[in-house]
């Protein structure tokens, strides 16, 4: 394996590691848990004893029952249950705690990783230009050493009044054999072209780490420049997103129609695209708002990924169908443009 295959399947490990999926969709936290279960034993156990004790051993227990008796009896009852139920609740709100705190190393350590892998990304992708560019550079020497010997077996030829004809044929077909890469040819272009269904799953990003088809297409998408750049700005914006709680799957926005997505390409703002804000969550615009004016790091992500979206969206829209535009308009990254370009007015 050579060192430049070595570099890439590094890149293409730290990509699928550096997706914090996790803090992408809410944990779903179980509706009774073992305290819960645990507090319902005990509250029984404590009421069947009681029952016993006044019931059954006390036969004379409500003979005479006067208030302060009354209220004792009730204390005695119901005051361990209540106890009970609150050692419960707090039971349950520390393990809140220690799941969103388990939440936000995880968004932390995302971060870290996105950091890492776009370092190492740029530092791999230097290389594959470096050594593209040694390839034209030899393919280039080799032309002018071509066109150098069929100069001089030209001027040999005169001198000797032969026939250049059958010789310029040759050392042209020699030419012609060497292939027809163009200088300055980028290197994803030698690749196949990222497919439109691989580009719009790559946009949703993996459902859960068994999503092995999620996982497939992110890699080929961030093999392309462009659709690389739009992924990482994406996955950027989200990661800030999740830390004051917003999540993409939580909004369900109303999805506008193919057509205006495409009034949006042709560059038309205002209320005629004004049916893309579909966002209708207050809290979660209010707190995008709010952190779009408060913090300068989450405003630029946000600048970016919307001019990175509004760049694509175009290119895509030329070839795309009403049923492409329709599933790009319902991932994750189109759901998080629709937040943003609403708080930031690009709709109104």
């Amino acid at each position: 394996m050579s060192q430049s295959d070595r570099q890439q399947k590094i890149k293409d490990e730290n990509d699928s590691k550096s997706t914090p999926l996790g803090i992408y969709d809410r944990p779903q936290v179980p509706t009774v848990s073992g305290v819960e279960v645990i507090a319902f034993a005990l509250s029984f156990v404590w009421l069947a004893g009681a029952v016993v004790f006044f019931l059954v051993l006390d036969t004379d227990a409500f003979g005479e029952v006067d208030n302060l008796r009354f209220i004792m009896t009730l204390l005695a009852i119901f005051m361990p249950v209540a106890m009970i139920w609150v050692a419960a609740t707090a039971a349950r709100s520390a393990r809140v705690v220690r799941e969103e705190s388990a939440r936000l190393q995880a968004a932390i350590d995302g971060m870290r990783r996105t950091y890492v892998a776009q370092s190492q990304g740029a530092q791999v992708q230097m290389n594959s230009e470096n050594s593209v560019t040694q390839k034209l550079d030899e393919i280039a020497a080799a032309t002018r050493k071509t066109e150098t010997t069929l100069a001089t077996f030209s001027t040999s030829r005169e001198r000797e009044g032969g026939i250049r004809k059958p010789a310029e044929a040759a050392v042209s077909d020699q030419i012609a054999n060497q292939g027809l890469l163009e200088l300055g040819t980028p290197a994803e272009e030698l690749g196949p072209p990222l497919s439109r269904a691989d580009f719009i799953t790559a946009l949703n990003f993996p459902e859960n780490p068994d999503d092995a088809q999620g996982f497939a297409a992110l890699r080929l998408a961030l093999k392309d420049r462009k659709a690389a750049h739009l992924i990482q700005a994406s996955q950027d914006i989200l990661t800030l997103l999740s830390q004051d709680g917003i999540y993409m799957d939580d909004l369900r926005p109303d999805l506008a129609r193919p057509e205006i997505w495409r009034h949006f390409a042709a560059g038309e703002r205002g209320r005629a695209i004004a049916a893309l804000g579909g966002v209708r969550d207050r809290s979660s615009l209010a707190l995008a708002a709010g952190r779009m004016k408060q913090d300068p790091i989450f405003r630029d992500a946000a600048h970016h990924f919307l001019r990175r979206f509004d760049t694509s969206f175009v290119e895509f829209e030329e070839t795309a169908t009403d049923a492409e535009i329709a599933a790009l308009a319902d991932t994750r990254t189109a759901h998080a443009f629709m937040l943003l370009g609403r708080v930031a007015g690009i709709f109104d």
